[in-house]
């Protein structure tokens, strides 16, 4: 499946070979939209399943930013929508079979650390998994990557630095911590993400973790910005919501691409 899924797409976008990839989570996928050259529909790829999530256009987009060759995911497939975990990640290898080499991967996400504030964006210096399931389960594809890979530098540490040091030329205040993937799609309770900060997370979603491991298992390198959406149970006595998440992303999107555009610059 995974050829058949490159064949289709590469008869469509012919000879264009994507340098980067990027994941847009909820609420951000203006960027596709601003940049569109050629887009194709997930439900037309062999192996892509339709997105759900409102916020999820469910197009894989292609096209030039600052002279980059950038395919983006514009939404994702979640593991909450019922797919196996290996559909969710399914993209990720697609991507690297076209030969994407970085991967930037973002997402909605609620924050644990109490001095972040809804609107925040924040780099990931790491994650924990408590999705209770590893994308990489399962034969190895030797030609992809190795049986036992090494996850001690998911997401790119000079690549983490790089966007330290573009927040500030932007004037961007840029959070970072560590992201815990729940499976959703509920909201994490006040226990929950009391857990998760004593274990050491500072905001958590229901995404993200899988992509990142299939991507540095793929020897890809991985840049994760997370926007603070709401603050998660228990750090406020607002209750959640998806239509907050949204607004939230809205309010956070022109600092989120300004960001994202000049990384990819700098890359």
């Amino acid at each position: 499946m995974l050829d058949k899924a490159c064949e289709y797409i590469k008869n469509v976008i012919e000879d264009f070979k994507p340098e980067i990839g990027i994941i847009l989570g909820s609420g951000l996928g203006d960027l596709a939209d601003e940049y569109c050259e050629k887009a194709i529909s997930y439900s037309e790829i062999p192996g892509f399943e339709a997105s759900t999530v409102s916020g999820h256009k469910g197009r894989l987009v292609f096209a030039k930013i600052n002279d980059k060759k950038v395919v983006m995911m514009q939404g994702r497939f979640h593991f909450y929508e019922g797919h196996s975990i290996q559909k969710v990640v399914f993209p990720i290898k697609v991507m690297k079979k076209l030969g994407v080499e970085t991967l930037i991967v973002t997402n909605a996400a609620g924050g644990v650390n109490a001095k972040f504030k809804p609107s925040d964006l924040m780099i990931i210096t790491d994650h924990i998994n408590h999705m209770g399931v590893n994308p990489l389960i399962g034969p190895n594809d030797d030609s992809m990557g190795e049986r036992f890979p090494d996850m001690s530098n998911i997401y790119t540490a000079e690549y983490v630095e790089l966007a330290r040091k573009i927040s500030k030329k932007l004037g961007i205040d840029l959070q970072e911590g560590v992201y815990m993937a729940f499976t959703g799609p509920s909201y994490e309770t006040p226990a929950e993400v009391k857990m998760a900060r004593v274990i050491g997370a500072d905001a958590v979603g229901m995404s993200t973790v899988p992509e990142a491991v299939v991507a540095s298992w793929a020897k890809m390198k991985v840049i994760g910005l997370s926007c603070i959406c709401n603050s998660a149970a228990g750090v406020s006595t607002v209750g959640l919501s998806h239509e907050d998440v949204i607004q939230a992303a809205n309010v956070a999107k022109e600092k989120f691409k300004s960001l994202v555009k000049e990384i990819i610059k700098e890359l």
